[in-house]
């Protein structure tokens, strides 16, 4: 990608952080200096997308590992309140969860937390080069079925939301598919849902697809039925903030009336996400928590009011949609199809 600003440094000691909020118009970096500062980058969506804000929540933990007269239950608690910022995405009590265990260790090896902070600090930068081996994995595998399906050629693709770089680390998940395939030269063009109410996919898919010079439309969500029946559209790749262990899957609103759609229409709807998204302890979907979000993010635009006075607003930021319209979930081990429990399990060697 040309001039391309990493969403994520840690430099000497502070987190920096790409403001999310302010692409495609401006590009600010926030800086992290404590665990506050963490808490509110991913509570405000400075930093938004599951795998992001997992690592976001392991450089957070870093920069709380600086404190003094550290104990176990102080690192618990503070990785409990970093969960509560955003707890639909399931990465990010997944990495904290990790962090606390390598804080144990580290006590139980040293008898202090003097070297916590370094470990961190390298099991994030580990986790961010692990994310780019499996991001190129899981876009392989999503080429080599589309492949079976449609023959080698290029391919109309539609993504919802933003799964890029911005949102996954190196390269990205869905959007990550689709640069793989613009980098084989089969990508004949792409829908860019706008995704509302924050607009991840006009500011910052649209924002991703122009540093490629990947050919692409933004489309507004009430536009899907028309893409498909006129058949603009071969397939679908959106990302998951939680997949659960009958395939039911969290990901940003919309997502689930995408997939009935693209079921009705017969185009074939791809989930794509690395197995920290998956929560094997929620049996279906009614278990996902569902972040409902401040109304006036859907009744102002840029500080200024577009609702009539007095309206309120209902803003769930998430939907579920049911494993029944979902072709496949395409994780670092394998396609997932028929999505099932049992397939969920042989293919990610759960139990």
């Amino acid at each position: 990608m040309k001039n391309l600003i990493k969403p994520l440094e840690w430099r000497n000691g502070v987190l920096e952080l790409l403001d999310q909020r302010k692409l495609p118009l401006e590009e600010v970096i926030v800086e992290c200096h404590n665990l506050e500062d963490a808490f509110n980058s991913i509570k405000d969506m400075v930093v938004r997308g599951a795998p992001l804000i997992g690592y976001t929540g392991i450089f957070g933990m870093a920069l709380y590992a600086k404190s003094e007269n550290l104990s176990i239950e102080e690192i618990s608690k503070a990785a409990d309140y970093l969960n509560s910022a955003r707890p639909t995405a399931v990465n990010l009590g997944y990495e904290l969860g990790r962090c606390v265990e390598m804080a144990k260790e580290c006590y139980e090896e040293t008898g202090s937390f003097s070297s916590l902070e370094e470990k961190l600090v390298s099991f994030g930068f580990a986790q961010l080069e692990q994310i780019h081996k499996d991001n190129l994995e899981m876009a392989k595998i999503a080429k080599a079925d589309l492949e079976s399906k449609f023959g080698k050629r290029k391919y109309r693709i539609m993504t919802l939301c933003n799964t890029g770089y911005l949102a996954c680390g190196p390269m990205g998940t869905a959007l990550g598919v689709i640069s793989h395939l613009a980098s084989n030269d089969q990508i004949e063009h792409v829908y860019a849902s706008e995704t509302r109410p924050y607009m991840q996919g006009i500011r910052l898919t649209s924002y991703e697809l122009k540093k490629q010079n990947i050919p692409h439309d933004v489309v507004v969500e009430g536009s899907f039925s028309y893409l498909m029946k006129n058949k603009l559209i071969d397939a679908i790749f959106i990302g998951a903030d939680r997949i659960v262990k009958n395939g039911d899957t969290a990901n940003k609103i919309g997502s689930s009336t995408l997939s009935i759609v693209a079921k009705h229409y017969g185009v074939p709807f791809y989930v794509v996400a690395p197995t920290s998204s998956f929560d094997f302890d929620a049996d279906t979907g009614s278990s996902i928590p569902i972040e409902m979000r401040d109304q006036d993010e859907i009744l102002f635009c840029k500080g200024m009011r577009i609702a009539p006075e007095g309206a309120s607003a209902l803003n769930p930021s998430f939907d579920v949609t049911d494993a029944a319209f979902i072709e496949g979930i395409i994780c670092e081990k394998g396609l997932i199809s028929p999505v099932s429990t049992n397939e969920l399990l042989r293919v990610t060697g759960r139990s």
